[in-house]
């Protein structure tokens, strides 16, 4: 990773680097200002040579010299490539909206509207790329980067030259969003890129991958399954219920609702639509009662706080910062206790979780180190709360079923008040 040891970034004669937006094995990116009146805003990605390995070097050169070749108004461009003793420097445009990862976190789920345009763009960059016999292979959201709102798909660090009928056994990519002939290790060819865009397609949609495991044989067991990704979210939100996981269990079954709510209005047997209906029922059901049951353990939760957070700001008077920090976390559980928007509320938390780190890491080991960990697990707590209590609420909302009362029940159970 360069320049991993040090907080600072690495020099560079015609630019001045700034902050780290983000690492990889082999590599470091920061954004950057050209020096001189422009003052253009650029991304420059870092590699140490020091890590670069035979495969490794021959995955930058490819990426170097595909970059060079191809102009699409949906590819970052690689503006120019400069080297020292230490570094390989990659002078890329920058792209101001950050990556898709990020922007559907920050949206819970995205529109069908948006999710198809986006699809529209990155296929257009893909069938770009497929009629230069270029293959990606490691698309993902965090590899596509927002400019406003056109979509360009960027690290082509395992992108090959591949014509249609080539066949290539190498694993490659991230395995969430591998096509099944690489995370079973068989030959595969162009086409695994396709496999990758219908992964992105599900979580944009959905908000996370269709196939989220811990290794690559429970992944390729989940692939190769012909259980409906539904069932094993209720199978999930079950098993989380009979271990007591009540915030967990609550979450899978309003994950799986957000399955079998447009399936019944896309379902055109009366049988099996009837039968679909039955299970939202009682899948909405067991979620009505779990929110009470939720609501109730944070409420406690909280409560349980007060007397340890009463004590850490006593003990904080004289760090003004911190003691900030904490008077604005009383403020917040207050102004939330009286019906404060989530959403205000959770920018709120984040913001002051994002004080109260800085504080923590500034700590000494004591007695009010330890009250601060308490403090800040509290808030996180409450976050994450907060956080999938509104993607539930978003998600039901842009669900239909046929315009009929049962649509309203099931909002409801998802709806933690």
């Amino acid at each position: 990773m360069a320049s991993s040891s040090s907080f600072a970034p690495p020099k560079l004669d015609d630019f001045i680097l700034t902050e780290r937006l983000g690492s990889g094995t082999y590599a470091t990116v920061y954004k950057a200002y050209r020096k001189g009146d422009s003052r253009e805003a650029v991304a420059v990605k870092v590699v140490a040579k020091k890590t670069l390995n035979k495969a490794s070097t021959e995955n930058l050169l490819t990426e170097i010299e595909i970059l060079k070749t191809v102009r699409h108004p949906h590819i970052v461009q690689l503006k120019d490539f400069v080297w020292d003793s230490e570094n390989i420097y990659l002078i890329l445009e920058w792209c101001s909206g950050g990556d898709l990862s990020r922007f559907i976190r920050s949206r819970r789920i995205l529109p069908e509207g948006i999710a198809r345009r986006f699809l529209q763009q990155i296929a257009c960059a893909l069938q770009f790329l497929h009629d230069r016999n270029i293959s990606h292979l490691d698309l993902k959201p965090q590899n596509i980067l927002l400019c406003g709102s056109v979509l360009k798909l960027a690290d082509f660090g395992f992108a090959q030259y591949m014509s249609p009928w080539d066949e290539k056994s190498v694993l490659r990519g991230s395995p969430l969003y591998m096509a099944p002939e690489m995370v079973c290790r068989r030959q595969y060819d162009s086409r695994v890129d396709l496999w990758s865009v219908g992964v992105i397609l599900y979580e944009a949609l959905f908000g996370r991958a269709p196939f989220a495991s811990r290794s690559f044989s429970e992944l390729e067991e989940k692939i190769r399954s012909n259980q409906p990704i539904d069932k094993e979210l209720v199978l999930q939100a079950v098993q989380k219920d009979q271990d007591g996981e009540r915030s967990a269990a609550l979450s899978f079954y309003c994950s799986a609702l957000e399955h079998f709510v447009p399936a019944i209005y896309y379902e055109t047997d009366r049988q099996r639509k009837d039968i679909l209906r039955q299970k939202v029922r009682q899948y909405a059901s067991r979620a009505e009662e779990l929110k009470a049951l939720v609501a109730s353990d944070n409420k406690l939760m909280f409560e349980e706080a007060r007397t340890s957070r009463d004590i850490l700001r006593e003990m904080s008077r004289e760090q003004p910062r911190l003691l900030a920090a904490l008077e604005m976390a009383s403020d917040i559980i207050a102004k939330e206790q009286i019906g404060m928007d989530e959403n205000e509320a959770l920018d709120e938390y984040q913001k002051c979780l994002g004080e109260l780190l800085l504080a923590l890491a500034a700590e000494p080991q004591g007695r009010r180190r330890e009250l601060l960990h308490v403090e800040i697990k509290s808030l996180m707590s409450r976050a994450e709360y907060l956080k999938k209590n509104i993607k539930m609420q978003e998600a039901e909302r842009d669900v239909s079923l046929d315009r009929e009362p049962l649509a309203d029940s099931v909002r409801s159970s998802c709806c933690v008040q």
